[in-house]
């Protein structure tokens, strides 16, 4: 008798791990669902056609940003030197200010110069259709380089004249602050 429940044990113990083995292994082939709207799934080149227009409008938009930027050149310019002339006036050095504006002012000309082909480049949209959409990929991909080296140019030429004139107005301006009234209680 202890044979028997000794083997029975045997039996449902083995029994029980080749069902468990069994359940591991997938009985038949799984297969993708389709997309819930039935239409077919991007391929590569679509997403990096969508990717190669949304580039190629960043860039005209940084174009623009730097093209208003640079108009408004002249206007800062002469704002500048009409609060270096006041602070002459006053007596306060600015001698860096002025320094700062100079190379500034300088550079303008060389910007402006090097920021005017990316109109031809935009108005051309080799590659890109009117609405930014990608008709040539290798033109488009030529496109967007070509507009985002004169971007880069135009930085270049620029040396950092900006920045220096703003750093030097703030070292100014935190050298000679100004007059604030202290409200009365």
């Amino acid at each position: 008798m202890r044979q028997l429940i000794s083997f029975t044990k045997k039996f449902a113990l083995v029994t029980l791990i080749l069902a468990v083995g069994l359940a591991v292994i997938p009985s038949s082939a799984a297969f993708a669902a389709g997309l819930p709207n039935g239409t077919t799934p991007l391929t590569n080149e679509i997403v990096s056609n969508v990717r190669l227009e949304e580039i190629w409008a960043r860039s005209q938009r940084v174009y623009d940003r730097q093209g208003f930027l640079l108009s408004l050149t002249n206007d800062l310019i002469a704002k500048v030197q009409n609060l270096i002339d006041r602070a002459e006036a006053k007596g306060w050095d600015t001698s860096a200010i002025q320094t700062a504006l100079n190379a500034f002012d300088s550079v303008i000309p060389a910007a402006n110069a090097a920021h005017l082909p990316g109109a031809a480049i935009i108005a051309s949209h080799d590659g890109f259709n009117l609405e930014g959409m990608v008709t040539d990929r290798n033109a488009a991909i030529e496109t967007v380089k070509s507009l985002v080296q004169v971007l880069k140019y135009t930085r270049t030429v620029m040396n950092g004249t900006g920045l220096a004139l703003r750093d030097a107005l703030k070292t100014f301006r935190d050298a000679h602050p100004s007059n604030q009234v202290t409200p009365t209680p």
